[in-house]
């Protein structure tokens, strides 16, 4: 039988045809869009692939409708299946789209979706029964399309997600701005509007022509939507990666970086440095003279990132250095500094600390650990060495805590190296750690070299074995070598 077309099949025809190239410029749009976050990717890529499986099943049923072809009955009832079946899972995402956009609590979220799933489980069991029974729509003798008494049944699942939707538009109305609400209320209201007009149209399918440019316009709205959310965030994240590279600027700068520290001091040698992680950090470092014979060194750690530690540091950098120059002892520096550091802690804050005073003439020392990382000693021709004993609490992790000191005393030709959890906690691309194994065969590669060189051996022993991996701590450093008294 030859297929004979009405000016209304080829008006149809073109619409669907118009409507499936939409669909596929939409879908290129959203693969080839370069912000949009995965989900909502995946999400409209499935949302346009469903209305495409749609009308072109709808497109080849029109096409062959009434031909008595062998096996073009098999093919008419296999894309009317898939025809009503992509209706039922198109009315499904579009519930799902307004259950994110409404921004439902949780708790709530969870039930609804609950929900959704039954209302899809009802269509496709309508649906495939009535495919077996055909109580929803049948081809007669002639193969030409009819739609059965119960057709109305596959039409239940898709009118109650409408219903769904719009009772989440209307009581979530606030969580959405009012041109995404638009747009959804259009995706609702058009094909009800369209298949009105039908009714008056002389069989014209105005429904296929109103779901795709419902459809179109509530994505480009969204798009849209996500862009200028997109945008803003930039903004935001520009100041805020602008203001954190200030706080780093600033850190940096409360720390001694003039070298040689003391050029007219020949009983020592100095050089401390800290290399920053992209996101600030609490480390630093401190040295200062006490009085003419007696130098303190520092080397701190606070807990956590960002500005809070960032100020923090800044903090107890200065009360300990407050309380050294005012003669207190490292011990009772660290115990006026913990009470102090304790008072008003609301975001429980801690600060590990190396403290220790030598005095210059004598290289004898007094030292505090305050769950900092070991000190490493170097006696002179000897090799670099960890030197372990007990530590007490970090600063401000427990009220009324009393630190106790470790004497030690340099010989001319000794070093000492300390330095933050950065430098043996570095790691490579596969989470490996640079261990204090790997530290000290840096610090041995050339163990009689200025406290400069040491700590670039170091920096290279470090960077050789991350090879290039991402710094998440700052990377902090002190080396002193004590010549003696004159």
């Amino acid at each position: 039988m030859d297929l004979v077309y009405s000016i209304q099949d080829i008006i149809n025809l073109l619409l669907v045809a118009v409507g499936i190239g939409v669909c596929f410029l939409c879908l290129l749009q959203i693969t080839v869009s370069d912000h949009l976050r995965k989900e909502i990717r995946r999400y409209f890529q499935v949302f346009f692939a469903l209305i495409l499986f749609y009308i072109t099943s709808h497109l080849i049923r029109q096409l062959f409708d009434g031909c008595t072809v062998e096996g073009v009955r098999a093919l008419l009832y296999s894309v009317t299946y898939i025809e009503l079946m992509a209706a039922g899972f198109m009315s499904f995402m579009m519930s799902v789209c307004v259950l994110v956009a409404a921004k439902v609590p949780k708790e709530r979220e969870f039930r609804l979706r609950l929900v959704l799933m039954v209302f899809l489980v009802v269509h496709v069991f309508i649906v495939t029964l009535g495919q077996v029974d055909g109580f929803i729509y049948y081809f007669d003798e002639f193969n030409h399309y009819g739609r059965a008494n119960l057709y109305v049944l596959s039409n239940i699942a898709p009118l109650l997600m409408l219903l769904y939707d719009s009772s989440l538009l209307v009581k979530y109305r606030k969580n959405m701005s009012s041109r995404v609400r638009f747009a959804f209320w259009m995706f609702i209201v058009a094909p009800l509007g369209a298949i009105a007009v039908q009714t008056i149209s002389y069989g014209i399918q105005f429904i296929i022509f109103a779901t795709v440019s419902a459809a179109v316009y509530m994505f480009t709205v969204i798009i849209e939507d996500i862009n200028e959310t997109y945008e803003k965030q930039q903004i935001i994240t520009t100041r805020l990666a602008t203001e954190l590279s200030m706080a780093t600027d600033i850190q940096a700068s409360q720390l001694p970086r003039l070298f040689p520290a003391f050029p007219s001091r020949d009983e020592f040698d100095l050089y401390a440095s800290m290399t920053p992680a992209k996101e600030v950090g609490g480390d630093f470092y401190d040295f200062f003279l006490v009085d003419d014979d007696h130098i303190a060194l520092v080397m701190a750690d606070v807990s956590g990132k960002g500005v809070p530690a960032a100020l923090f540091m800044m903090i107890a950098r200065v009360l300990i250095k407050a309380h050294m120059q005012n003669g207190e002892t490292p011990a009772q520096t660290l115990n006026s500094v913990n009470s102090q550091l304790c008072e008003g802690n609301d975001a429980h804050l801690f600060v590990t600390v190396w403290l220790a005073v030598i005095e210059i003439s004598t290289g004898k020392g007094v030292a505090v650990n305050a769950g900092h990382e070991h000190p490493v000693l170097r006696r002179a021709d000897g090799k670099y060495e960890l030197v372990e004993y007990k530590h007490s609490p970090a600063v401000a992790a427990l009220k009324r805590t009393k630190y106790k000191e470790h004497e030690f005393e340099l010989k001319p030709g000794d070093s000492l190296f300390v330095y933050t959890d950065g430098v043996p906690e570095a790691n490579n691309a596969k989470n490996e750690l640079l261990g204090n194994d790997r530290m000290l065969e840096a610090l041995n590669k050339d163990p009689d070299a200025s406290p400069k060189q040491v700590l670039d051996n170091v920096m290279d022993g470090i960077n050789a074995f991350v090879k290039g991996a991402e710094q998440f701590d700052d990377i902090t450093m002190l080396c002193l070598k004590y010549k003696g008294a004159k």
